[in-house]
This record gives structure tokens, sequence and C-alpha cells, in this order.
């Protein structure tokens, strides 16, 4: 998959800054070297020194640096400039810009504020994307196209609006269809025609869940086809490069899954708010995030930016203690990067983001903390090289689906403020992740029977087949974890009738009959029965929403402690075929995920690479056809013990003395 044989190390370049003074590009680069830096992206905000006037290009400033770059063994990303328009190109062509829910035109300025579906915006993508692909589309030192920038947002103006009838057209076939499918008779809002139909706004239709949710897949759809389109230009110019688009954390205003037909390799940009509390915390945050990544394709990914110092967005520029920056950036090759890159490279002199941190400060010299922490960085990649490119190889994972999330979010109840989907996954990811198994994340879409353990948390809405890739997977062997709140609607919204979970009232050997919504700060209890075959013997605290079921053939593992459902069951077991069914009925604390992830595990009798994982340590691996390699991180303050069977591995990166420093990595190998 990698495009350079090793680790890639380097990130967002703009030299365009700084043409004035070729003095400073001149040291720039004898700086990368100095850091190994063997990449920068380049192009990511230049349309309007590329393209100054329309028609008029001028690429001979690129070139020089391009080939300057290649001449130092620096390799290039090459960006195509959509993410932000020349000021001359939105007075010229005033579609481009976006008009807000509210049905406002915006005024020129920001970044992606543009229209995803403009022709007059597409024609002056396509015009330059095909130029820049027939300059240095074969270039040597060019290695991919990086796609505009952070995709996202939405457009709300005429030509999106009838872009978006027309992909309800072609999905409902006849607006009878699409009546039924968004229950329009409720609040007396039938549609006649396609043509009545308008995207949500708080000033007029936003109740209409089927219509919500349907404007969301829209957006999604539509910029998919941006960045297709963006794709067909730089082909046309001559290019197979590989395409690549950057990501951004938790974000809900795209279904990223929708990209894997038209982007040849994942990436995302992490920026986490470290030492905002508890950066073990925040460590499993952002191990997530990786897998979720990673997940995408099942193979490895770029981290395309991260911040080297602090940035200058977040509400506080924290700046990361000494040997954050060397962990952080192992931790992402831990789950599968074969990249560690940051934005920026130089510091920009002026506007919005002159404070955010960077390789090269203000200052303009190699003698700062932060350069010799990247310098760090630099050196360990390349001790490590071997790893490059090597698999990740995942037996359990957890369901997570954005399109369900959607949904669930907007569906007013059972808890209007506070559903908690992310907190949840993540408490199952946690209880996963200490036991040092590596977890992929992924959707509905995707398939199962690979996995020995699946959690499906919360998932409200069941779609693509969801139900018979349960059944299957069950009666099959597999061990599912389905919680409260899950199988209530359809793919449009509207809830199921006869039961639920829908269609597996069966596999999990019960029937959801009420759902209680508790207040913040009240909570209930999940009691451990007697003798239940996981051996589960504590009592667990849980708040937020409990669901109320009824067994038929299902054998409860734990019940209520308190209020009127007393003795209910709250956490229970199915066997359905060759597997089994578990169904989370409460939102539990994290004791109880710990727990009940470690019994699975037994009960599955699965391998682990480490046992009595301490917490704050990360266990990770990835994987060739012949080697295992383990990394071990400490997010702890302090420096912790960590029992490592080194009869069975060989230490090929970082100390350990029987701990593990604070910010620490110790890297371990073994042969298969």
């Amino acid at each position: 998959m990698n495009m350079y044989k090793t680790f890639l190390h380097g990130g967002d370049y703009n030299p365009e800054q700084w043409l004035d003074s070729p003095e400073i590009l001149e040291k720039d680069i004898e700086y990368m070297k100095k850091a190994n830096i063997n990449e920068v992206t380049l192009g990511v905000f230049s349309w309007s020194v590329l393209e100054p006037e329309d028609g008029v290009y001028e690429f001979g400033w690129l070139e020089e640096i391009i080939n300057k770059l290649h001449k130092n063994n620096i390799k290039v990303m090459l960006a195509t400039p959509s993410a932000a328009r020349p000021k001359w190109l939105a007075d010229k062509y005033e579609e481009v810009l976006r008009v807000d829910e509210s049905r406002h035109r915006n005024l020129f300025g920001g970044r992606h504020n543009h229209c995803y579906t403009s022709p007059q915006y597409r024609r002056k993508v396509r015009e330059i994307n095909v130029r820049l692909s027939k300059t240095f589309g074969n270039h040597p030192a060019v290695i991919a196209w990086h796609i505009s920038n952070e995709l996202g947002g939405e457009c709300h103006c005429p030509l999106c609006q009838e872009a978006f009838k027309e992909w309800l057209r072609k999905k409902y076939k006849t607006i009878d269809a699409l009546n039924k499918a968004w229950a329009t008779t409720f609040w007396s809002h039938v549609y006649n025609d396609f043509s009545q139909v308008e995207s949500p706004s708080v000033r007029g239709e936003n109740g209409l869940h089927g219509l919500n949710l349907d404007w969301k897949r829209f957006v999604t759809d539509q910029t998919v086809d941006f960045v297709k389109a963006e794709k067909e230009a730089l082909l046309e110019g001559g290019s197979n490069l590989p395409i690549i688009i950057n990501m951004m954390y938790d974000y809900c205003g795209l279904n990223y899954f929708k990209f894997k037909d038209v982007v040849d390799i994942a990436s995302w940009d992490s920026y986490p708010t470290w030492h905002k509390g508890d950066d073990v915390e925040i460590a499993v945050d952002t191990a997530l995030q990786h897998d979720f990544i990673r997940s995408l394709f099942k193979k490895p990914f770029l981290l395309m930016e991260s911040c080297p110092s602090s940035t200058n967005w977040q509400s506080v520029s924290k700046l990361k203690r000494p040997g954050l920056l060397l962990a952080s950036s192992l931790q992402a090759i831990a789950h599968g990067s074969d990249s560690v890159q940051y934005f920026q490279i130089r510091q920009s002199r002026g506007s919005s983001e002159k404070f955010h941190g960077a390789v090269i400060d203000h200052y303009g010299k190699t003698d700062t903390r932060v350069f010799k922490e990247i310098c760090e960085v630099g050196d360990g990649l390349n001790k490590i090289e071997e790893i490059c490119g090597s698999k990740t190889n995942a037996k359990v994972a957890i369901i997570f689906d954005l399109e369900s999330r959607w949904a669930m979010e907007d569906a007013q109840g059972p808890r209007n403020k506070g559903l908690h989907y992310r907190d949840t996954v993540k408490k199952a990811y946690k209880g996963l992740r200490r036991l040092g198994l590596n977890v992929d994340i992924i959707n509905m879409e995707q398939e199962i029977d690979e996995y020995e353990i699946v959690f499906a948390p919360m998932l409200y809405m069941f779609r693509d087949g969801f139900e018979q890739k349960a059944r299957n997977y069950v009666e099959q062997g597999g061990s599912l974890v389905l919680s409260y709140w899950s199988g209530i609607v359809n793919e449009t919204d509207l809830c199921h009738l006869g039961g639920i979970p829908h269609q597996l009232l069966d596999v999990f050997g019960l029937r959801s009959t009420e759902i209680d919504g508790l207040y913040d700060g009240e909570y209930n209890y999940g009691v451990s029965v007697e003798n239940n075959h996981l051996n589960l013997n504590k009592t667990y605290r849980c708040e937020h929403l409990c669901d109320l079921v009824r067994e038929t053939t299902a054998t409860p593992l734990l019940t209520y402690q308190e209020d009127f459902y007393k003795g209910f069951p709250a956490l229970t077991c199915n066997t359905f075929g060759k597997g089994k069914a578990y169904y989370i009925c409460a939102d539990f604390e994290q004791q109880f995920y710990d727990d009940f992830c470690e019994k699975l595990v037994e009960e599955k009798e699965m391998q682990l690479e480490l046992l009595n994982i301490p917490r704050g340590v990360q266990v990770t691996t990835r994987e060739t056809d012949k080697d295992i390699y383990v990394f071990v991180q400490n997010f702890n303050k302090e420096a912790i013990t960590v029992d490592m069977p080194l009869n069975k591995y060989t230490i090929i990166y970082g100390n350990y003395d029987g701990t593990i420093q604070s910010f620490g990595t110790v890297i371990l190998k073994r042969n298969k």
C-alpha cells in the first residue's frame, strides 16, 4: 500500500507564503533533512497563486519548489486547490458561494464556502486539476493527490435544491412512495410532487425525520460526487496516482464509508485536546478514531495532520508535554498509520493560523524543544521501518453507524439531551482494548462473519439487511452483543411494528417493551444473577437509559436492583444455533464493560499477547506474514510496571527495565 516503502514523515507546507524570501525556502529544506522529513503536502490553499486571474496560470514557482524537494529526496503529496476559492472566482460567478439553511447566500471568505453542485465551480476546479495533472502528475517526486481539504458543510442554494429533488426522484420513483417513507400525513405535510420538496430549515420544514435523514445522505452523496469529479479531472490530465482526502475527528456531517469507491487511501487529521483532563482517556478516544479510519479500508491509513505543539483554534492552546509528541505519533503507527504528518512545516506570519504549531516556528531555527522532538519522531520512524506496510488483524469489531446515529439523535426521545452514543461505543471499545485486542470499527454495510465477537451498541436503525447478517452470524457461532435502543426503525426512520429488536426477537430470546429515560444524576443498578454462566459477581451502576425487556428463551445474567422494574433483566444471553446473542439493557458504567469483555474473551478462548495490562497502558499489534509487532505504550503521568514475557519477544524499540516511562513506547517482535 505504501507509496514510498517507508514511513512518511512530513506534512503541510505552504511555500507560496514565502516566495519573496528564497533564503527561507532554502533553510526549510535544510531543516527538513535534519528532522528526517521525507514528504510534504503542497498546494492545499494555493489557488489564488496558481491562477491569479481567470484562465491565467502560474505554475513556475510550484515546479521550482517540487524540483528542489526532489533533489533532496523529499516526496510530495500535491493537493487540488478546491478547498478555498480565489476572490476573483467568487466575484465572477456568484453561484459558487454557499447558501445557508435560511436561504441567505454567503459573502466571500472562509474555507469551505463553495457549492459542490455549482457547474461553474466544478468547471473551474476541473480546469485547474487537469492542468496540474498534466504538469505534475508524472513528476518523480509526486506520490499522491490530496483532494481538497477537510471536506464538509452543506449548501441550500437553488442548484442544490434541484439536485436534491432529482436525488429523491431516483430513490423513491413516485411521490406516493416518498410520502409513505417519510410519514408526511403527520401534521398534514403531504407532498403532491417532488418539485414541492425543499431541504430542511429552521425557517421551514424540519420535523419530518425522513426528510432530515435523506438530506444528510444527499449531502454525503453530493460531496462524494464532487470528489469523483476531481478525480476524473486528474485522470483526464494523465495521472493515475493514488487519491486521498483528509477526514476529521468524529465528524458527523459526512458518512465517510461512502467514499470507499472514490478514495484510494484513508487519512485523517488528529488534534486531541491532550492534557485537558486525563490523558489516559484522551488516548483511548484517539485510538478509537485511528481504528475507525483504518477500518474504512481495513488496510494501513495515513495520519495526514497532527500538531507539533499547540493549535490556535482550540479553546486553550495547550502545549504538548515532553514526550507526548513521540507517544501520540507512535500511537498512530501502532493503530495502522504509515505516516506521521504535521500541520504545518513552517509557521505562517499572518492571518488565521499564525499561532498554530509548526515544525519551524517564527524564531526560524532548530534549537527549539519542538524541533528536537520532531527529530526524535523522525529518528524513531527510521528505526522501525520494517513495520511499514504491515497489516492490522482484528478478531473483534464494534458497529458504529453514522446513519443510525443521524436518525437517533434527531428522533425526539427517549432522551433529547444526552443519548451518549459515542460514549457508549467507547465503553465497549475500552473494555476490549484493555485486553490488548485490536478492534475494527465498522458500520452495518460491512460483513461481520470474520469476527469472534461483535458489539452493536445502540443500533437504533437496522439497515442494509443487518437483521439477516446478525441472524446468520449468531447461528454460525458468533457472539453478538446488542444493546438497548436497537432495532427500533427502518432506513427512513419509520418505527418497526411487531416488536423490537426488529426480526431478531427469537435470536435474542426477548422483546423490548418500554425504555425508561433517567434524569441526570438518577441511577439504577444491575445485580449479578447467582451462578450465571459468565461468573459475573458484582453490582454495576447504570444511568441515562434502562430498557425493560420480556424474556422468552433468554437467560438473565444481571437484573435491575431498583424502581418498579426491580428484578427485570438488565443483561441477558440467548443461545441461538451455534452462537450466543447478548443483550445489554442499560447504560452501564465502564467497570461492567471491562468485566463483561474479559468474560466474553475467556468464553471464546481467544489468545492475548499480554496479560494483566495496567490502566493507561495500550497494547496494539501489527503483523506481516512472518512477524507480529506488539506496541506497548504508557499514557500515564508516571512510569508504570508492565509484565512482558521477554522469553517470547525481542525488544526492537524503546527502553524497558520492568517499567515503561510516562509517554514511553516499547515495541516487541516475535516470529509467527
